[in-house]
Order: structure tokens, then C-alpha cells, then sequence
């Protein structure tokens, strides 16, 4: 079988491929000329990898004729919430017309591949605290351009099934975490500040934003599992949670990585550009429906993948210092 992971290089990508490649398939990767390979250099030589830009439709006609995939994971987003509001264009450009040249692709050459949208649970948005925990009928209510974007994505994956029969399944995973989490996200950006704190590199002063807000936690390595299985036994045209089913406060988050360290003690320094024009003050998640689907359902503790991010930005603080 031959997989295509578009966005191989990032957070998740290059989790779903290591994932993938135990599992003896085919691994090819779209990249950009930009792109940085540092999360895949482990296993860069057993992966096909072809430059493509995904907003331009020739350049990704070019992509799927070449590769002729089984499936198709289209991980490729600008994914930063706070990052979408400076730039909501760009956000919709990167995340809408990226997907939407990926399936005209896949129709033009004729081809039907199980192909996985990848939603978010900044989908739900405006949550009160009586709708929860969120299942797959909540209305949708976007607080953010980066929200907006996915929604059309997840609304673009049900009408190319409808109207072309593409088997697009469509997810909603929420918050996730783990080693190769990109420092702009909180969970990372806390681990990042300590590592350097505990090497002496930063004073022992944390910059954060808005501590206030309750997530839904889960592990990359539990969620690229759920990815997997959705497209293996997955209904097309669903839509599906991908999530803990329990919640951390931001705040939390970060008491339990100073806890974690080996820091004596340290300042919290709130920071007015670290907060968003409007937030989502809670989501937990209810996946039973693709555990009824699939099996899936998270193994790894939240507490670990803490335990992980902080040793990953250890060793990066420490060969940074060499």
C-alpha cells in the first residue's frame, strides 16, 4: 500500500510517518523548498519526499499523478490560532485552496483513495459548559480565522464525498501534544522556557498568555494511531472526535512542568501579545463514536506526554548549548 502524508515534516507528520512505516507500507511526502527535515532525519532515507506547492493546482496535479496513493493524509495547514488572527488571508489561503487542489487533483486523475481531512476542535468554538463533553452534533461556532478555515475544510471533505464519491473521512481532533510539538503552542513554548531556565539560558522568568482556558489533552502518538485507524475502518463522509474525554487547565499545564523540573523557582510573567482576541474557555471531548467505529480510544497519560515534551526540549536546549 502507498500513503501520501502532505505536511510530513511537521508536528504530526512525522509521527504519522514513523507510525506508518512500521506498519510496512509505502511512505511518500509532499515538502515545501523551505521546508526543515530536522523531525524526520531519522527516517528520511526510507521515505519518498517530492517538492510540491499545495497552492498551486499544477504543482499538485504534478503531486498525486506521480505518487497515485491508496490514502491520503492532508496534514499541511497553518494550524496556529494565534497566528490566523495577524493573518487570516494567508490562513485560509494555506488550509482552503491547499485541500481543494488536492481533491480536484485526485478527481481529475481519476482516482478514488481514502482520503483523510484532519479538522480541529477549534471547530465547536463558542462552547457552554452544558453542551459538553462535545460530541460530533455540536452547532459550530468558530472564535478564530484558523477555526473558520477548518470548518470549510471539514464542510469541503463532505461535499466531495457527496458530489464526486471521494471516501473522505473527516476528523476533529482536539488538543494534542508530545516530542516535536512547535514552540508557538503553549504546551511546547512551557517546556521550551523551563529547559532553558533549568540550563541556566533564560532568567527564571515564564512568559504566557491566557492560563485560564480548559482543554482536551491527548498524546501525537495516540492520535496519529486514530488517524490510522479511521482511515482503515472509518465511515466516509463521517466526521469524528479525536480526544481524552478529559480536560487540563493552561494553568495547570504549567504547574505540572516547573513541578517537573529541576528549577528552584520561577516567576510567571503574563504577556498582552500571548492573548488572543477571543478564546475558547472550554472543550473536552466525547469519542465514543469512533470508538464504536474503531476501537480507538487514548492509552497514553497526559502526565507522560508532559514528562516527554520537557526531555525532548532538554536535549534540544542542550545541543543548542554545544
Amino acid at each position: 500500500m502507498r500513503i501520501l502524508i502532505t505536511g510530513i515534516t511537521g508536528f504530526v507528520g512525522s509521527h504519522l510517518a514513523e507510525y506508518a512505516l512500521e506498519r510496512g507500507v509505502e511512505v511518500i511526502g509532499s515538502v515545501r523548498a523551505r521546508s526543515r527535515y530536522e523531525h524526520i532525519d531519522e527516517i528520511r532515507a526510507r521515505v519518498r519526499l517530492l517538492e510540491c506547492e499545495l497552492r498551486d493546482a499544477t504543482s499538485v496535479r504534478s503531486l498525486v499523478a506521480q505518487t497515485r496513493p491508496d490514502w491520503v493524509f492532508h496534514l499541511a495547514a497553518q494550524s496556529f490560532v494565534q497566528a490566523s488572527f495577524n493573518a487570516p488571508a494567508e490562513t485560509f489561503a494555506n488550509n482552503i485552496v491547499a485541500q481543494v487542489n488536492l481533491l480536484e487533483a485526485v478527481r481529475a486523475e481519476g482516482l478514488t483513495p481514502r482520503f483523510l481531512v484532519v479538522g480541529s476542535s477549534e471547530e465547536y468554538g463558542l462552547v457552554h459548559e452544558k453542551e459538553t463533553p462535545v460530541t460530533e452534533e455540536q452547532p459550530l461556532r468558530p472564535l478564530s480565522p484558523y477555526a473558520v478555515s477548518k470548518v470549510a475544510q471539514d464542510a469541503m471533505g463532505y461535499q466531495y464525498w457527496r458530489s464526486y464519491g471521494i471516501p473522505v473521512v473527516r476528523t476533529r481532533a482536539f488538543n494534542h501534544s508530545g516530542p516535536r510539538r512547535g514552540e508557538i503552542f503553549a504546551t511546547s513554548n512551557f517546556a521550551r522556557q523551563v529547559a532553558e531556565i533549568e540550563a541556566g539560558r533564560r532568567e527564571p522568568i515564564i512568559e504566557v498568555g491566557n492560563l485560564e482556558p480548559r482543554r482536551d489533552f491527548s498524546d501525537v502518538r495516540d492520535i496519529v494511531r486514530g488517524y490510522w485507524s479511521l482511515l482503515e475502518r472509518g465511515e466516509p463522509g463521517e466526521v469524528y472526535n479525536l480526544c481524552s474525554g478529559q480536560t487540563w487547565a493552561i494553568r495547570e499545564v504549567l504547574d505540572f512542568l516547573v513541578k517537573a523540573s529541576s528549577a528552584a523557582t520561577v516567576t510567571i510573567q503574563p504577556r498582552a501579545d500571548r492573548m488572543r482576541p477571543s478564546d475558547v474557555p472550554l472543550l473536552i471531548g466525547d469519542a465514543s463514536k469512533i470508538e464504536r467505529a474503531t476501537g480507538w480510544r487514548t492509552h497514553i497519560p497526559f502526565e507522560q506526554t508532559l514528562r516527554d515534551l520537557l526531555d525532548y526540549w532538554r536535549q534540544r536546549v542542550r545541543g543548542a548549548g554545544a
